[in-house]
């Protein structure tokens, strides 16, 4: 009768965890695009302008922390940033980049694009957005 019991218990913490798997993992991965878009790129790319004179092209994009763009190599001294999956969002989606920014106009909007997958709905994360606690 005991082991039922436990057994009993096994599974329904069993079934907790499943059904909230989203909101136990979820809210790591929207920590992780958050501290991309708000931090982690801003010294790859503040190095980018120190040394080009501009931030990248909206049509660069951030593909330019890696390879020099077209007619700037010579004073491009990077690679800024270590690879291309540094520039993929936790859903596996390239991180957006626009310069100059609609949300940021004196600097660069950078944003991930969120579960959803889609620019410009309600979970999309973006460095323009300090309300991100309370979305977790």
């Amino acid at each position: 009768m005991e082991i039922l019991i436990v057994l009993a218990l096994m599974g329904m913490l069993l079934g907790l965890v499943i059904f909230n798997s989203e909101s136990i993992f979820g809210g790591g991965q929207k920590k992780v695009a958050k501290l991309f878009v708000s931090k982690s790129v801003d010294i790859p790319l503040i190095a980018y302008r120190s040394h080009i004179g501009s931030y990248p092209s909206t049509e660069e994009g951030l593909s330019a922390l890696l390879k020099a763009p077209m007619g700037k190599s010579s004073r491009w001294q990077g690679p800024y940033i270590k690879d291309r999956e540094s520039l993929v969002d936790p859903w596996g989606n390239p991180y957006q980049y626009r310069y100059p920014g609609v949300h940021n106009p004196n600097s660069y909007d950078v944003w991930s694009m969120g579960p959803g997958g889609q620019s410009g709905d309600d979970d999309d994360i973006g460095n323009w957005d300090n309300n991100d606690e309370s979305e977790d």
